[in-house]
């Protein structure tokens, strides 16, 4: 899947993330105004910081998207899906969730679909990720996981949180893609720092990337 890709283009694919602990509001405000003007396709960012988005992306085409039992996915079920609701009150337009490791780990898939399917519901009308946190499951894993994604009614699967033991491969984003095939988005996140990292994941099958670089991404690029 080969593409001629620009500046415009590859910023289109790119959540613009801020998700670390110490992130202040003045970074968060430069955040919107880089996804302003580069043309993200997103800011993601922790659910307090939602608010402010919403009113620095007014009147942009740029989504809001949040995390949601981030970033362990061990918060209980009904904390999930007030957590997604509030934030999509507030005006987010995506949702990204950390499925629940531990029932995945005890092999309690039921309890995995129905934490994501919780979430959806919330969820309402935004569109739902669920991040698998594929460094810490086995390939059987990450195959149910996703199949648990589409059975729960997710519009995405997502690799990583970039806090785990490991980030966005892209083996992992093939194997993905195979599974949900056009059914569901895949979202490589995770240690995608350049524009080289970019490239391998969108043509291992990713339709977005979770970036805190993105600036630098598409500075490789023509307009």
């Amino acid at each position: 899947m080969a593409m001629n890709w620009t500046k415009a283009s590859l910023a289109k694919t790119i959540d613009h993330t801020m998700l670390k602990a110490i992130a202040s509001e003045q970074q968060i405000v430069e955040l919107c105004a880089e996804a302003r003007t580069h043309g993200f396709a997103s800011v993601c960012v922790n659910p307090f910081w939602v608010p402010l988005c919403v009113k620095e992306l007014h009147g942009s085409k740029i989504l809001v998207c949040t995390v949601v039992g981030f970033p362990l996915g061990a918060n209980n079920t009904e904390i999930k899906a007030a957590e997604a609701a509030l934030a999509v009150k507030q005006g987010a337009d995506e949702i990204d969730m950390v499925i629940n490791l531990g029932a995945i780990k005890s092999g309690d898939w039921k309890l995995a679909e129905e934490d994501i399917r919780a979430v959806v519901k919330a969820s309402g009308k935004a569109r739902v990720k669920v991040i698998i946190e594929s460094c810490y499951l086995t390939e059987a894993e990450k195959t149910k996981a996703c199949e648990a994604a589409m059975k729960a009614g997710a519009q995405f699967v997502k690799t990583s949180t970039g806090f785990g033991s490991g980030g966005a491969t892209a083996d992992d984003v093939k194997l993905m893609k195979k599974i949900v095939g056009d059914k569901l988005k895949v979202k490589a996140s995770g240690g995608i720092r350049s524009y080289h990292d970019a490239i391998q994941m969108l043509e291992a099958g990713a339709d977005r990337l979770g970036a805190s670089s993105g600036v630098a991404i598409i500075s490789e690029l023509p307009e």
